[in-house]
């Protein structure tokens, strides 16, 4: 976990890790990786200090770590840090904010 807090991004980009797929059913059942899909669900690990106009003022961002956020199905880069993966967003590109 020390690598991810040397990891600040940059303008408007937030660094998402991703909901894990259930594995089991809640009857008990186990899925295999071929049935589970992607979830489109992550919580916000760091978050940018914003974009910036023409004029230089700054934007602040109106997402904070811990938030529970809705992600696109496809975008974003995957950064590896050890055995994690996290993926990094621009703000714009996130759909929503679960409260």
């Amino acid at each position: 976990m020390s690598a991810l807090k040397a990891l600040i991004p940059l303008a408007d980009r937030v660094l998402v890790k991703r909901v894990v797929a259930a594995s089991q059913t809640a009857g008990g059942i186990f899925l295999p990786d071929a049935a589970t899909t992607k979830v489109n669900e992550g919580e916000v690990v760091s978050v940018g200090p914003g974009a910036r106009t023409t004029a230089g003022d700054l934007i602040p961002m109106s997402l904070m770590t811990g938030d529970k956020v809705l992600l696109p199905e496809y975008g974003g880069n995957t950064v590896k840090m050890g055995d994690e993966e996290f993926n990094l967003f621009r703000e714009a590109e996130i759909l929503g904010k679960f409260e």
